[in-house]
């Protein structure tokens, strides 16, 4: 199977019938997907004074989430995605009021995490049945492999951008607007999308191995794809703690958001010419090679001794974004078995997600403790450790059984 796509490839898939209102509405509802979790944390570091606090709040919302969307994605590969986007969002909003009068009752930092565990869990799974519809609207061939690029380019971009929206919205007179902004967002959004006349038409895939406890990830090649995704998203993770405490070192606290939103500038520029030719082209050398090069990449960050010197460091280390997360979202085509697409890239989002907590975590104390610089180089090691083990695990991707869910093999 080609695993490029060629700019026409692209117009098609977003041209295509059906196409114009879940791609308008996944948009606005995706478009909070790292806004909400950031913006919590910068929320409740301005309350507490704390980066401790805030990152273990954060990372309670990313682990809510890991744990939210691979149940959602399951639910939607068996009854379609309107009705479980439909509560889901009730739900999310809910918890967000909540979330929200506990930060402002200073409440305890347990607390503020049990609530924004709530959140994430609740957090309506729109990427994922984005991703999945597709298959509905368009055949196998050239054009649907634009779509999943360009599913994984705009998550991407939002996960990238969302961060700058946060930075600029925690330092509104009260800090709590990107928060609100956010869930509100993704609730508009995620309904929009469900009552889409593309989604509520969706109808289930013939599953292969349904009964298989492990859904998704049953296959050796899903649990490599998903490996790759929660080495990605620590690193995520260590930056986006990483980089608003350098601006806050550095006498600039408001800036943090605004340099992580730099990374979205290469990202998206590098993401689209990589998905016209990309490199290395086996989809089981790519996965370690992009991680390898991503992880050695952001020891740059430990370098520059001024906020210009790291913004010329974000836009390099940006490069490597887009095309990790669009090479995750093509191998899910290799690696899933066949009627479990919501919940595969559900695999995928709770990897990230995941990583990105551990990575929000980790950080959180090394910046306490020894600076960003520290945990930028820390990233930069545990990165290069996961595409060690990918690069071990790459024959898992090179013969995968996608129609064999009784593997048990590592």
């Amino acid at each position: 199977m080609s695993q490029s796509a060629s700019l026409a490839d692209y117009r098609t898939a977003l041209t295509a019938p059906g196409a114009r209102g879940p791609v308008i509405t996944s948009l606005l509802g995706r478009l909070p997907i790292a806004m909400v979790g950031l913006a919590l944390m910068l929320y409740v570091q301005r309350e507490t004074g704390s980066f401790a606090a805030a990152g273990l709040v954060s990372a309670g919302a990313l682990i809510g989430v890991a744990c939210g969307s691979v149940a959602q994605g399951r639910i939607m590969d068996r009854v379609g995605p309107t009705k479980p986007l439909y509560v889901m969002s009730a739900v999310f909003a809910a918890l967000v009021t909540v979330e929200v009068l506990v930060i402002e009752a200073h409440a305890p930092v347990a607390l503020m995490t049990g609530l924004a565990f709530l959140v994430g869990l609740s957090e309506p799974m729109v990427g994922p049945a984005s991703r999945a519809l597709w298959s509905q609207l368009l055949p196998p061939g050239p054009a649907r492999n634009a779509a999943y690029s360009y599913e994984a380019i705009s998550m991407e971009t939002f996960f990238i951008l969302g961060p700058g929206l946060a930075g600029l919205m925690v330092a509104m007179p009260w800090p709590g607007t990107g928060v609100v902004v956010g869930a509100a967002c993704m609730v508009l959004g995620s309904v929009g999308f469900a009552s889409t006349r593309a989604a509520r038409a969706q109808r289930p895939e013939p599953r292969q191995g349904g009964t298989s406890l492990l859904g998704a990830i049953a296959t050796p090649g899903m649990r490599t794809v998903a490996l790759a995704a929660l080495g990605f998203g620590t690193l995520i993770g260590f930056i986006e703690v990483g980089v608003p405490a350098a601006a806050v070192e550095a006498g600039y606290p408001t800036a943090g958001g605004l340099l992580l939103s730099v990374l979205s500038i290469s990202s998206v520029i590098v993401g689209v010419l990589y998905g016209l030719r990309p490199w290395p082209r086996p989809m089981h050398l790519r996965l370690p090679a992009l991680l390898f090069g991503f992880a050695g990449l952001l020891a740059l960050l430990a370098l520059p001794s001024s906020l210009w010197g790291l913004c010329i460091a974000l836009l390099v280390v940006g490069s490597l974004i887009t095309p990790q997360s669009t090479a995750h979202s093509m191998a899910i085509e290799i690696a899933a078995p066949e009627g479990t697409a919501t919940e595969a890239f559900g695999w995928v989002v709770t990897s990230v997600t995941l990583g990105a907590a551990i990575g929000q975590s980790v950080s959180g104390q090394l910046v306490e403790l020894s600076g960003p610089a520290a945990s930028f180089l820390a990233a930069s090691a545990v990165g290069i450790a996961v595409a060690v083990v990918l690069w071990l695990r790459r024959r898992t991707l090179l013969t995968t059984t996608r129609n064999d869910v009784s593997l048990a093999g590592v």
